[in-house]
């Protein structure tokens, strides 16, 4: 018995109990309503419209977005059960029978034989009444039924007429999109823009048909900012200077990359408006689209790509070429996020970015400044390989998971100053060809730099190691500065190489610290450091002056 049948049947036994209640009624209390029918009708008129109330509240409950295009039919109109009239009219039949019975069987048995006639023949034409009242609730309900039957019916023809619209639309849009027009193809990005406003299930569908269109072979104009990066090849994926579509190789008309850059950024300005969830002044966005919406921009050529403070969900630029100055700060990453092998020409700005999922950055390239500066990382980033190019600045980062820069290549300052390392922090075969700013930083879990070669100064001063620190053979070809720094774990430095200033002063090693092997080549201080578990510095080299004292030219 479905929810729909189940609430007729509880409305027809409601009128049936209702019907005997008020023939029991004493005609006594009839006459006291009847006085008082100005307070009565005003309380049952307040209760229809509580009731009323109630019901489109709980009919609007669920929260939905507003749509401009019609609904499509919220559920299913069942057919009508074949028993359901002839249950109908037994349901009549007995109520009817029973009302005579009982009204019958009530009939007093004094007074003359007329007068009971009288009152028999009243007490028939009342249960015929009260069985007439139930045949008119059941086709109330059935009046009702029908009716709900035409508005749905109604509603399907709103609704496959919005959605042959909305096909329309968006048909036209799109071959707006491939016009060799720079205006008619801006024309069609924005048809695309207000579909997608006003439909809200067809978001999704519209952001990828945006993000396609980016995605499409570009060769940038000479004449755009950073111009030198149009020449450079994106590492792991194609030239962007190589003959394209656009360009005209394949015979159709030539685009100008003047005016398709133009179309390009106005398709970037359409993401960036609706994924801001407030206004630059703090104020809720109405643009806003608050569904999820995700963004594959694999292999897109990007021209200073703007998407501050956006929410971004399950985010792809794998393989992505950035030129110009790219814009993350203070965006919200939700999900995956994926930079593989992404190409950042000009500098790319993540400061105090929040990361919720995983990101990737693997391989990825950095031609300019990477500025991650107070970015927040929930889950694994990856820098596995990825080239640094320009300064890489980390400070005050926050990396709760795992944070993984294995044979990363640092050419220019590699900046962890304050940097927070909550999981392990692997830099295994990393190269550091600048200077390695990790003073102050917080390594909770393992810290790994085995193998890792430090071409300029590493700078380590108060750095907080509360794993096992592991430098296994790396070499520090500058001045190695870990003055201050606590290792509450095993420091592990053997078979290091330590060509410029080996400085430990005042550094504590709470648990063993092993030089085995080390080569210090240059001098050396340990003044001040404090050693609770074991020093081993079995095999190692001593060719500088090692300072126990003052630091060395101190005065």
């Amino acid at each position: 018995m479905t929810r729909r049948l189940s609430v007729a049947l509880m409305a027809v036994g409601g009128l049936v109990l209702l019907s005997v209640a008020l023939v029991m009624v004493p005609r006594s209390w009839w006459g006291v309503v009847a006085s008082g029918w100005p307070v009565l009708v005003p309380v049952a008129g307040g209760l229809a419209v509580l009731v009323a109330g109630v019901l489109l509240w709980r009919r609007d409950g669920v929260k939905h977005e507003v749509s401009a295009a019609p609904m499509p039919p919220d559920r299913q109109v069942r057919p009508l059960r074949a028993w359901v009239i002839p249950a109908g009219v037994v349901l009549v039949g007995v109520v009817t029978w029973a009302a005579v019975g009982w009204l019958q069987g009530s009939v007093p048995v004094v007074g003359d034989q007329v007068e009971r006639a009288k009152l028999r023949v009243e007490s028939i034409r009342t249960g015929l009444t009260i069985g007439a009242s139930v045949t008119a609730a059941l086709a109330l309900l059935l009046a009702f039924r029908r009716q709900q039957l035409a508005e749905r019916t109604q509603q399907a023809t709103e609704y496959d007429a919005g959605e042959k619209r909305v096909t329309e639309l968006y048909v036209k849009a799109a071959d707006q999109i491939g016009s060799d027009k720079a205006p008619v193809r801006l024309a069609g990005l924005y048809a695309l823009e207000r579909l997608a406003q006003d439909n809200p299930a067809h978001r999704q569908s519209i952001v990828e048909v945006i993000c396609a269109y980016l995605r499409m072979p570009y060769t940038p104009p000479n004449d755009q900012s950073n111009p030198e990066s149009v020449d450079q090849q994106p590492a792991g994926g194609f030239d962007p200077a190589a003959p394209t579509d656009a360009t005209g190789s394949s015979g159709k008309p030539a685009l100008d990359p003047r005016e398709e850059r133009q179309v390009r950024l106005a398709a970037q300005r359409i993401l960036a408006r609706h994924l801001r969830p407030t206004t630059p002044e703090g104020e809720p966005d109405p643009l806003y689209w608050k569904t999820k919406v995700t963004l594959d921009l694999t292999e897109a050529v990007l021209i200073d790509f703007d998407l501050t403070d956006c929410h971004l969900y399950n985010a792809t630029f794998t393989n992505t070429h950035f030129t110009g100055t790219t814009w993350f700060g203070r965006a919200t990453f939700s999900g995956l996020a994926r930079f593989g092998k992404a190409t950042f020409s000009g500098d790319a700005r993540f400061g105090k970015a929040t990361f919720s999922g995983n990101v990737w950055f693997n391989e990825a390239t950095f031609s300019g400044e990477a500025w991650f500066v107070q970015a927040a990382f929930s889950g694994d980033p990856r820098f596995d390989m990825a080239t640094f190019n320009g300064n890489a600045r980390f400070d005050k980062a926050t990396f709760s998971g795992n944070a993984w820069f294995g044979k990363a290549t640092f050419n220019g300052l590699a900046g962890f100053v304050g940097a927070a390392f909550n999981g392990n922090a692997g830099f295994d075969k990393a190269m550091f060809s600048g200077d390695a700013g990790f003073a102050e930083a917080t390594f909770s879990g393992l810290a790994r730099f085995g193998k890792a070669t430090f071409s300029g100064d590493a700078r380590f001063g108060g750095a907080a190691f509360n794993g096992n620190a592991g430098f296994d053979k790396a070499t520090f070809n500058g001045n190695a500065r870990f003055g201050k720094a606590t290792f509450n774990g095993n420091a592990e430095f053997g078979k290091a190489t330590f060509s410029g200033l080996a400085e430990f002063g005042k550094a504590t090693f709470n648990g063993d610290a092993r030089f085995v092997g080390a080569a210090f080549n240059g001098d050396s201080w340990f003044g001040g450091a404090t050693f609770s578990g074991t020093a081993s510095f079995d095999g190692s080299t001593l060719a500088g002056t090692t300072y126990d004292g003052p630091k060395p030219g101190a005065e």
